[in-house]
């Protein structure tokens, strides 16, 4: 039996959190790497996207067009849209947290979750591409129309921001593998520990700024680690709903595609044009994204139990 963690998860975690930690009681450190995120986060979604073939996104979608874009419509469109009238009627504070999470899209390293707890990873995959390709369009669209009051915000900046670090590392990858295939392997080999500096890098570019607002305010991270489960049990419940028809392992995918969210991008995308809390909630999302791979065993468990 697989474990519910793998030794990388562990250290993944205690980075985030260390390297957030650090630029908060250290700020003039965190400050020196200001100007990195950015290019931090295109770095890591170049190498998450070299993993990922697009011949086999075509095979799947062809079988599955209509679950697929309604599921990717209440992704990207609908769930966002009621998560955030939720959390602006409970929590205001963190609603636009919730809009931002909830709308981002599908984490480049969903498929590797889903394999975790035996879901439909194929499916995960088409997901994956078809929300990183949206998410430019739909996340500053979502900003716009439901803060539309708050936000002084201008679309097109929002969108040269995101369609950057979205899609030239699917550009530069595509580019690799047709004209230097060698270097794949290569590359791949190094993922894990230049994700890791990437990451650390990131949060100190980011952090840094709202150290003084984390230090007044530190109760601020502790209600950000209560919404990030709270968000995540509903978005593997939703997930689950919505594919309640199908087999097993749809439903466990369903769960993956809503609960593993490219959490990092809502953190630099809300450091360009938000607040510390947006970011906070973010970062923290890190913990359950790895933790759901608990309850969904759990849940593939007593499920093939109830089938025999």
């Amino acid at each position: 039996m697989q474990t519910p963690f793998r030794l990388h998860d562990f250290i993944l975690v205690v980075v985030v959190l260390l390297s957030m930690a650090i630029a908060i009681l250290f700020p003039g450190f965190g400050a020196r790497f200001q100007t990195l995120p950015v290019y931090c986060l295109m770095i890591n979604f170049f190498l998450s996207y070299l993993s990922i073939d697009l011949a086999d996104v075509w095979k799947t979608l062809r079988g599955n067009i209509r679950e697929i874009f309604a599921f990717t419509a209440i992704k990207l469109a609908l769930l966002p849209v009621v998560l955030y009238g939720v959390f602006y009627a409970v929590a205001p504070d963190y609603a636009l947290a919730a809009l931002l999470l909830t709308g981002v899209s599908t984490g480049v390293v969903s498929p590797m979750i889903s394999n975790m707890v035996k879901g439909n990873s194929s499916l995960v995959l088409v997901v994956v591409v078809i929300t990183s390709a949206l998410a430019p369009f739909t996340l500053p669209a979502l900003v716009k129309v439901v803060i539309a009051k708050d936000a002084a915000i201008s679309f097109l900046a929002m969108f040269k921001m995101l369609a950057m670090v979205i899609f030239i590392p699917i550009l530069i990858v595509e580019i690799i593998r047709y004209l230097l295939p060698r270097l794949v392997a290569p590359i791949l080999k190094i993922q894990f520990p230049v994700s890791l500096l990437m990451f650390a890098l990131i949060n100190l570019g980011v952090f840094y700024r709202w150290a003084p607002f984390f230090r007044e305010e530190p109760s601020v991270i502790i209600i950000a680690t209560v919404v990030v489960f709270v968000l995540a049990a509903i978005y593997c419940a939703v997930g689950i709903f919505f594919f309640r028809k199908g087999p097993l392992h749809n439903h466990l995918a369903g769960a993956v595609m809503l609960g593993n969210i490219n959490n990092v991008l809502v953190i630099v995308f809300s450091s360009e044009f938000f607040g510390p809390v947006e970011s906070l909630v973010a970062a923290m999302y890190m913990i359950p994204f790895f933790v759901i791979v608990i309850p969904l065993r759990y849940y593939r468990y007593r499920k093939t139990r109830y089938l025999k």
